[in-house]
């Protein structure tokens, strides 16, 4: 059962960026460091979600 509450938080968390990211890139002045420091981020999470999902 803890493997499934983990993973139900790694979607929960990879939600939050995709918005967080979305909203980034339409507000003016964004670092674009900032940006891709976050898809990274996101892009972590998704390959933590697929390693545990297999």
């Amino acid at each position: 059962m803890a493997l499934n509450a983990h993973l139900e938080a790694l979607k929960r968390k990879h939600q939050a960026m995709s918005e967080a990211v979305e909203r980034a890139q339409r507000a003016p002045g964004t670092d674009d460091l900032e940006v891709a420091s976050m898809k990274k981020e996101k892009l972590r999470l998704k390959e933590e979600i697929s390693r545990l999902s297999e």
